[in-house]
């Protein structure tokens, strides 16, 4: 009646009317994706981990600190979250709803390496209204990520970019793996949480730069948990031998490769694995895996597009298994079959994390030894690269000299009759003593026990512009040692 009675009113209420359903039809789509999406705070929690430092010092004191980062509810009894801060914890703890009480925790499974850790709770409180999320099946570049953390006890989501995918040193371990590179301008990231599109979980942060956020990838966090769960994990494992790009034609040439450039140039040997079946200097990686190497030392994902070779022991297999690799050797292509070497601190010369036993320490008529890790570097505090001693930092990167594999420093003195004059003494790695090379507090131990000629303990150290040798009376030894020890209240002097 309106359309007989009023065509000209009725022409202009068409477009009108088309709106406010194209409108009704969106708020209805808004409101079956707000349906549909997940309650996320039904799923994080809050993690409190009280846990050990190393007091670079006095290594006999057990100073603790307590922080915060959140966990993932991921199965009816489980929280997944990283392992950062959980090797030396003494209590761990778990809060759900961003607020209120915690429940005490114990941390079921963790791995340096892969900085992974699964945490429960006997509490059934804790576990009522919790819903467990769902890890990210794809590897979509597309928009739409978002963080998700709980901040003052509210929940906050904040939309991030997607930046790259690439192959980087754990956060906690040294074996390369896959990582999810974010955009943000948020601050004080790093600490568990959640990078979430739509219903699923794309990854958890292990840590924070300027401007982006490290992510350990859903995919690299699956594949770890189901070895996990199945008994087959061995751990992650490295290529331990050096490599560089195999972009400069010259090079390619004068190790006998024609054509394009093309490959990885192997420029030192491993030290883990079999020689045998391992590449050699001059050796030309061209395939690994069934992957082709190209010029940049990279290999094509079908997943995650180009990534660096550093990947390929991780990618689908673990420590021990056999990674078969084509190289150009001279003239001739050759095939070998390399067994993935396991990513264990033990192997580097200043380990990254000593996680089974407490700080070690040797007291000897004052001088306190210790063994050089970057756990001891550590104590320089949050800035140790740039306040550590360059010295010790060195050991780092660069070979001790000789065939020894681990160093022992004098870190200081304690003040005593029996080493008047060398107060001063620290920060100096440890040579020899008596004349037997130290490489661990076990060596310096035995080499205390047969002193020098003329009843002397002699310990020298590594060359350098400092201090080079120490002398002590052997015979007036332990009872200085015994002095020093009741006078400075340390519990006892030697803790291996």
């Amino acid at each position: 009646m309106l359309f007989v009675l009023f065509p000209a009113l009725a022409s202009r209420l068409r477009p009108a009317c088309a709106w406010l359903a194209l409108g009704l039809v969106a708020v209805a789509s808004a409101s079956a994706q707000a349906l549909l999406a997940p309650d996320w705070s039904r799923s994080l929690v809050n993690i409190e981990v009280t846990y050990k430092l190393h007091d670079a010092l006095q290594p006999w004191n057990d100073p603790t600190r307590a922080i915060r980062k959140h966990g993932l509810v991921i199965s009816p009894d489980e929280v997944l979250t990283t392992a950062q801060y959980l090797p030396t914890h003494t209590l761990v703890r778990l809060q759900k709803g961003g607020r209120g009480r915690w429940y005490d925790a114990r941390v079921k499974w963790w791995d340096a390496q892969s900085n992974l850790a699964l945490l429960t709770t006997a509490a059934p409180d804790f576990w009522t209204g919790l819903q467990p999320a769902a890890l990210a099946t794809d590897a979509s570049r597309a928009a739409g990520l978002e963080i998700v953390r709980w901040r003052d006890g509210n929940l906050e989501n904040r939309r991030v970019e997607f930046g790259r995918y690439t192959v980087a040193d754990g956060t906690l371990g040294f074996a390369p793996h896959l990582l999810l590179e974010v955009g943000t301008d948020l601050t004080g990231l790093g600490w568990s949480e959640i990078v979430t599109r739509g219903s699923s979980v794309v990854g958890m942060t292990t840590y924070a730069g300027t401007r982006t956020a490290g992510v350990l990838p859903a995919a690299f966090i699956r594949r770890v948990l189901q070895a996990y769960r199945d008994n087959k994990y061995t751990g992650l494992g490295y290529f331990d031998f050096v490599w560089q790009p195999g972009a400069n034609p010259a090079l390619l040439a004068e190790l006998g490769l024609p054509g394009a450039p093309r490959g990885a140039v192997v420029q030192a040997p491993g030290k883990e694995s079999d020689p045998a079946k391992a590449p050699k200097v001059g050796d030309i990686l061209l395939e690994i895996d069934g992957f082709a190497i190209d010029s940049e030392g990279d290999y094509l994902d079908p997943d995650f597009g180009h990534l660096q070779l550093e990947n390929l022991p991780n990618r689908a297999h673990f420590a021990g298994d056999t990674l078969r690799m084509k190289v150009r050797r001279g003239t001739e292509e050759l095939t070998l079959d390399y067994t993935i070497p396991k990513a264990d601190f033990a192997d580097e010369l200043v380990p990254r994390e000593l996680f089974d036993t407490p700080p070690a320490y040797v007291v000897a008529g004052g001088l306190v030894f210790q063994p050089l890790s970057q756990s001891f570097l550590r104590g320089w505090g949050e800035e140790w690269r740039k306040f550590a001693p360059f010295r010790l930092q060195y050991y780092q990167f660069a070979p001790a000299g000789d065939e020894r594999d681990a160093l022992v420093v004098l870190t200081g003195v304690l003040p005593d009759e029996a080493n008047l004059g060398y107060q001063d003494a620290a920060m100096l790695v440890v040579d020899r003593v008596n004349g037997r090379a130290v490489a661990t507090l076990a060596d310096l131990v035995a080499a205390l026990k047969t002193p020098s000629e003329g009843d002397v303990h002699r310990i020298e150290f590594m060359r350098g512009r400092n201090l080079q040798r120490i002398l002590l009376d052997a015979a007036t030894l332990d009872a200085a040692t015994a002095r020093v020890v009741e006078h400075y209240g340390i519990p006892a002097a030697t803790r291996l």
